[in-house]
């Protein structure tokens, strides 16, 4: 049996930190980190929990500016033999 995993990616260099992504994503996987400024001079979004990545693309679809691409993929489950 497959699962949708997914990978983020966000070009952190046009990031606005706005934080819609870290709102929009089920599993909290994107934070704003507060530590780093761009060269906009914005905190931008970044990955924090890659293995938690569902792959549904609300963060993409909730991002004004179009920074955030997200790749699906699936994942297989592979039964224990005992």
């Amino acid at each position: 049996m497959a699962e949708l995993r997914g990978r983020v990616r966000i070009a952190a260099d046009r990031c606005k930190g706005c934080g819609l992504c870290t709102i929009a994503c089920p599993e909290e996987v994107l934070v704003i980190d507060h530590r780093t400024v761009n060269l906009k001079g914005y905190s931008p979004a970044v990955v924090a929990q890659p293995s938690g990545c569902l792959g549904c693309g609300n963060c993409a679809l909730m991002c004004p500016d179009s920074v955030i691409t997200v790749e699906r993929f699936g994942k297989q489950r592979r039964a224990a033999h005992v």
